[in-house]
């Protein structure tokens, strides 16, 4: 799992980790603008996502999220699945195109619809 904002600043979450804090934050449903029905890709608003963290219990890589967000140059975070191979065909909303615009530059492969 990955974390970009729209400056191109990204922090990288390993299997474990991910698997955890997908966990611990109840999916990010609570800080989740739009999202891939297929996998965990997903536009998050930086504002609920850091009332998120304050709620859900303790995870080693929390305080870097919690960062990110803090110091996005826009109000939403957009966070890449790496272990998905989905390729969003289901993800139909407007935030679609916000989220592949963002994590374009910096994702070698962004699956999906063109």
């Amino acid at each position: 799992m990955a974390f970009f904002d729209d400056e191109e600043n990204e922090l990288v979450l390993d299997a474990e980790d991910a698997r955890t804090f997908w966990t611990l934050t109840g999916g990010l449903d609570g800080a989740t603008v739009s999202a891939c029905p297929g996998c965990a890709a997903r536009v998050l608003a930086c504002v609920a996502l850091v009332d998120l963290l304050d709620d859900a219990p303790p995870h080693p890589r929390a305080r870097e999220v919690r960062e990110l967000a803090d110091d996005a140059p826009t109000l939403h975070l957009y966070v890449v699945d790496l272990a998905s191979p989905c390729r969003h065909l289901a993800w139909r909303d407007p935030g679609y195109a916000e989220w592949r615009e963002a994590v374009a530059d910096v994702v070698d492969d962004v699956r999906g619809p063109r």
